[in-house]
């Protein structure tokens, strides 16, 4: 009995030892995480620069009150008029090929020139002014973007026509003009297509707009149209009904 008794002491005491042992665990393998990167939201689109009609500028000069700011399509006003001069967003040769690299950013169309005070800066579609220009700062702009017109006005017995240079021969033959005189003044305004200009025309002592086929695209309503590079820049004619006030409109004569 005795030595029943000691065995079991014995066996109790080898059980009990070797739950005491420290037990290995297995390794768990660490498993790199996929970082998921949220995709960076979308600029938010700026809601005040509608497009109504997208031949034209989202962003308008207009005056008011004696000075020039930004309208969008809708005619509200987004840049408010405080500039002596305002022209369209559009590049600036003499910025983007400034010696100063870090300034060539400015002369891209997403600016535009105004001037307040004699001093003329670059500004944002927000208002922001983001340059102001310095002389040091220009470039030389690069010849050969200009295109050659195809067209040219022609004038016979006091009254303006319309000649495709290359083949004009026979001023006395009618067949020879593109549009044969018969309008009090005309100019051809510069653009980016040679082959189908807007052409700026004079009857009856009103000013309206005709294409090289003799079209009228803006009727013969208004005092006066500006000979200058709002055709080409915005796709816009600057117009006065008064010859004080000038605006824009656009090829369906609507006003801005």
């Amino acid at each position: 009995m005795k030595n029943v008794v000691n065995f079991l002491g014995v066996f109790m005491s080898i059980f009990i030892f070797s739950q005491t042992k420290s037990v290995k665990k297995t390794p768990v393998k660490s498993v790199s995480k996929t970082v998921v990167k949220k995709a960076s939201p979308k600029p938010k689109s700026n809601p005040n620069l509608v497009v109504i009609n997208k031949d034209i500028p989202v962003l308008i000069p207009q005056k008011k009150d004696g000075n020039f700011g930004y309208v969008n399509q809708k005619g509200k006003f987004i840049i408010q008029p405080e500039y002596h001069i305002a022209v369209f967003f559009a590049e600036d040769c003499n910025l983007l090929n400034s010696p100063n690299e870090k300034i060539r950013k400015f002369g891209t169309k997403e600016y535009a020139t105004v001037e307040k005070d004699l001093i003329s800066y670059r500004i944002d579609n927000t208002g922001k002014r983001v340059y102001q220009f310095k002389d040091s700062d220009l470039g030389q702009c690069k010849l050969g973007s200009y295109k050659q017109q195809l067209f040219q006005a022609y004038i016979l017995n006091g009254f303006y026509g319309i000649i495709e240079k290359s083949k004009f021969v026979n001023a006395e033959d009618y067949r020879d003009y593109q549009i044969y005189p018969q309008y009090q003044y005309l100019y051809i305004l510069e653009g980016d297509d040679v082959s189908d200009p807007m052409i700026i025309a004079s009857q009856n002592d009103r000013f309206g707009v005709i294409d090289v086929n003799n079209k009228v695209i803006i009727p013969f309503e208004y005092s006066n149209i500006k000979r200058n590079f709002s055709w080409k820049l915005g796709k816009m004619f600057d117009v006065t009904k008064d010859s004080i006030n000038y605006y824009y409109i656009d090829t369906h004569n609507k006003a801005y």
